[in-house]
């Protein structure tokens, strides 16, 4: 049972983790739009700007189409955004331990990650919109395309973890207190760089960015999915978006680069939450700029039968070769093998 002081305590640390989540996803924003603007030789605008573009869409009206299915066209906005903040409640963000790591690990962070695409599938398919019926159908093609290596790289770490004899080690303090580069010798840790290579291509595919954005091509479908979105509907869905972006870079930080600077530098103990807390967001950018501000200036969107094959047959593949690597890296000091 959970006590009335520790429920209340978990209630003020959701409450603080939201507003975080809102307000460093909103910059996460800003700051992917002008890093591209600067590597196309561009100004770009301010990194303020996702900021003024939800204060103009607040005030804006919401309009729902006649051939909608209203309840749905409106619940699918608050449910993404909802559960993109739920998601954030899971993961460790610097040495502050998330309010529910106590009540959830990996897995549950996987299947949490598939409803705010699937409420944007159901506010597509609800729209009335041919266009977004469209859109709806490539976002769950693409959806059931990026799983499968998602799942590969959850899967091949928590193996690598247990071979070690990590107890829990789909859990994210498990993960964080024991990186697998810490467990892994030299081929578990060719096979962890390839895993790091399948998450990074999996980021974009979930945030619907450039090349895997199929699903709202504006050149083809008019802005697919949100194509009759607008006002605070289309607000929630930008909040929702902002706040994914910082959940994708956070699950690739706590599993791959989980380390602080607390960890490696003795500091006073506020000193040292708030050095974690801005070394943290160094991390979230440097992670998003690799793997999505980038991608989205380096290359040209694919079609979607092409986004199908990436994930199945290639970045499958990849990830196979990982999880081989890493099963081989445990397999060897057993057989007695020194490398």
């Amino acid at each position: 049972m959970i006590g009335s002081w520790e429920l209340a305590l978990i209630v003020l640390s959701a409450v603080i983790v939201t507003v975080y989540g809102i307000v460093v996803g909103l910059f996460l924003l800003g700051i992917d739009r002008k890093l591209a603007a600067h590597m196309q030789a561009r100004v770009g605008p301010p990194i303020r700007q996702p900021f003024i573009d939800l204060r103009k869409l607040l005030i804006k009206e919401n309009v729902v189409p006649d051939n909608a299915i209203a309840w749905i066209f409106n619940l699918a906005p608050v449910v993404a955004l909802a559960s993109s903040i739920v998601i954030l409640l899971y993961l460790p963000i610097g040495s502050i331990y998330p309010p529910l790591g106590a009540y959830g690990d990996l897995i549950l962070v996987m299947y949490l990650l598939t409803i705010p695409a699937l409420c944007m599938v159901a506010g597509g398919f609800a729209s009335g919109s041919p266009y977004a019926s469209i859109g709806a159908q490539r976002e769950m093609v693409t959806m059931i395309a990026y799983e499968f290596p998602l799942a590969i790289v959850v899967v091949a770490v928590a193996w690598r973890l247990a071979a070690a004899g990590i107890q829990d080690p789909f859990t994210l303090g498990s993960i964080a207190a024991h990186p697998i580069w810490s467990v892994a010798g030299p081929l578990g840790i060719v096979g962890g760089l390839l895993l790091l290579l399948v998450m990074a291509a999996v980021t974009p595919a979930e945030l619907s960015r450039i090349p895997f954005d199929t699903q709202e091509a504006e050149t083809e479908l008019a802005g697919g999915l949100l194509v009759e979105y607008s006002g605070k509907n289309l607000a929630m869905f930008s909040l929702s978006q902002g706040v994914k972006t910082l959940v994708m870079a956070a699950i690739v930080v706590a599993i791959f680069i989980p380390w602080n600077i607390s960890s490696l530098v003795l500091l006073p103990e506020g000193v040292a939450l708030v050095a974690d807390l801005l070394f943290f967001l160094g991390k979230v950018i440097l992670v998003m700029f690799f793997s999505v501000s980038l991608v989205r200036v380096a290359m040209a969107r694919f079609q979607i039968n092409q986004v199908v094959s990436v994930f199945w047959i290639y970045l499958g593949l990849i990830g196979l070769v990982g999880l081989l690597l890493l099963m081989a890296d445990a397999a060897l000091p057993a057989a007695g093998v020194i490398i």
